[in-house]
């Protein structure tokens, strides 16, 4: 195994990748949800709250992206103006990190 996934910025790398798929997968799984409930089918979908959790733990590259596959959450405006926001909050924390200490 490379050592840099022993150090902090290694294993930072690796959550967010795996927070972000997970993060889009789950995005698609909640529009097929929504499809299958649209036709009347018995099925529970994912909450909003844990869609914006996915997205603040790290996710939000992910939320978004999925949005725009799946066209999933674009017409609500909490998804519209809160999953950006969320992003360019941890990609200022991610140069601050960086840079800036």
């Amino acid at each position: 195994m490379n050592r840099f996934f022993l150090t902090p910025q290694g294993i930072l790398t690796l959550w967010l990748a795996a927070v972000n798929l997970l993060t889009f997968l789950v995005f698609g799984l909640d529009k097929w949800k929504a499809v299958r409930k649209e036709r009347r089918e018995a099925i529970r979908r994912i909450p909003e709250r844990t869609l914006f959790l996915l997205a603040a733990a790290g996710g939000s590259a992910g939320a978004l992206a999925g949005m725009r596959v799946f066209h999933h959450k674009t017409l609500h405006r909490s998804f519209r103006i809160g999953i950006p926001l969320i992003l360019l909050l941890q990609a200022a924390a991610l140069v601050w990190l960086r840079f800036g200490r």
